[in-house]
């Protein structure tokens, strides 16, 4: 299924993409990806073609690879775990229904979960532009990002308003985040309706 911003992939794997999701099993293992599942109640019931832990990475995955529609994301994402895997593990590819009937089953929580787990500041007192008089130099922005065209995005998120009382394609949401100077490492984050000011999404942070 294309999604915004999808272009024809290549028809081949490159190796450079089967290390990019070998390198993304070592930032999120699978073992803590099926804890964090299972703290926020997400474990499967049953073996399922596409379970909770590959559904997390393919979330991951889709942005990655921002160009490619969701078959072409997954087919990278097994192939890259399966190489991962020293091809132990293997995956089917599934019907578009089942990949969407899977990411509603899986989904916000687990996502917002893993990066509250993972996402730190990585700057150690050797690297440049980090400190300033003993303290980690932080920087806040905020971005807008297009989401899914669907009735549940457009109702929570909404859409910014165009020429003569037009609406945008896509539903938008607003982003705000702290990242680390000197590393770019984003450790924190709040994403909120379209409509919502920056200066209130940060308040959490």
């Amino acid at each position: 299924m294309p999604r915004a911003g999808w272009k024809k992939p290549e028809t081949e794997r490159r190796l450079s993409d089967l290390v990019s999701v070998g390198v993304l099993t070592r930032v999120f293992p699978p073992g803590l990806v099926d804890e964090v599942i299972a703290e926020v109640g997400r474990t499967e019931q049953r073996h399922r073609s596409l379970p909770a832990r590959v559904m997390a990475y393919f979330s991951i995955g889709m942005a990655l690879y921002s160009e490619g529609s969701y078959e072409d994301v997954l087919g990278q994402l097994t192939d890259g775990l399966s190489w991962a895997s020293g091809w132990r593990e293997s995956y089917a590819l599934p019907s578009k229904s089942a990949i969407f009937q899977a990411r509603a089953r899986l989904g916000a929580e687990p996502l917002k979960a893993l990066f509250e787990r993972v996402a730190r500041p990585i700057g150690t007192d050797q690297t440049p532009g980090v400190w300033l008089a003993g303290r980690r130099l932080v920087a806040i922005d905020g971005m807008c990002l297009d989401v899914a065209d669907t009735t549940a995005n457009a109702e929570h998120f909404g859409r910014p308003g165009v020429n003569k009382g037009e609406r945008a394609a896509f539903p938008m949401a607003r982003v705000v985040a702290l990242a680390e100077c000197g590393t770019h490492a984003v450790f924190a984050a709040e994403i909120g309706p379209y409509s919502q000011s920056e200066a209130t999404l940060a308040e959490p942070l």
